[in-house]
């Protein structure tokens, strides 16, 4: 079965979700597009189609949200590391986490891994993220436009660049090839790190 056929039910499930915002052309293109770079990384297939779908879904929801009148007033931050199998992903857990609903939260990677670090996974669970059915996603335009604070992690020139965006770079030891014990150490000072940006996002909110 090609993978045109396999992506047809998508197609229709993600026009109905986004009618009246983009039209069926629109979201077509964005989801072939994504499983083009999903495709061009990945080293096993199992669910390529599935994660297609979902990385299809957050960028259409990205442009739709930095649209006038559609964030909710939810400020967006977007986490980036080379890989997006570690940092970016443990942040970005971090952060939805602490936040409760009072950010939009995403993460990518400028050369994303084909699948997630299982220590990262391990680590995440013991403080109850699931990290699990997650996956390594590549960094894109829309996502970055769509966001309000975009955190680097070593991704260097790769990160595009535009106005109106906050941007902050952390200094992070990357966690592979590192033990479950020095993972621990890395997710908690991301923990800190993402409390701290959180009460600069929503002052109201203590982690």
């Amino acid at each position: 079965m090609s993978s045109d056929v396999k992506l047809g039910g998508a197609e229709g499930r993600l026009a109905n979700e986004f009618a009246g915002v983009f039209s069926r052309e629109t979201v077509v293109e964005v989801l072939h597009d994504s499983f083009n770079q999903l495709d061009a990384t990945a080293k096993v297939r199992t669910y390529l189609e599935l994660f297609a779908e979902r990385f299809a879904r957050e960028r259409l929801a990205a442009v739709a949200r930095s649209q006038a009148g559609v964030s909710g007033g939810l400020p967006e931050v977007l986490f980036v590391c080379v890989h997006n199998a570690g940092r970016s992903q443990m942040a970005a857990g971090l952060l939805d986490l602490r936040a409760k609903g009072t950010v939009h939260v995403r993460s990518a990677g400028s050369a994303p891994a084909d699948s997630i670090n299982p220590a990262v996974v391990k680590a995440m669970a013991e403080i109850g993220v699931d990290l699990a059915r997650e996956f390594p996603k590549p960094l894109t335009d829309d996502v970055v436009r769509a966001a309000d604070v975009v955190v680097t992690m070593g991704c260097g020139d790769a990160c595009p660049i535009y106005t109106g965006k906050r941007y902050v770079d952390w200094e992070l030891t990357d966690p592979a090839g590192k033990s479950l014990h020095q993972v621990r150490a890395i997710r908690d000072e991301i923990d800190s790190r993402v409390q701290k940006l959180l009460t600069e996002l929503v002052p109201s909110r203590i982690g």
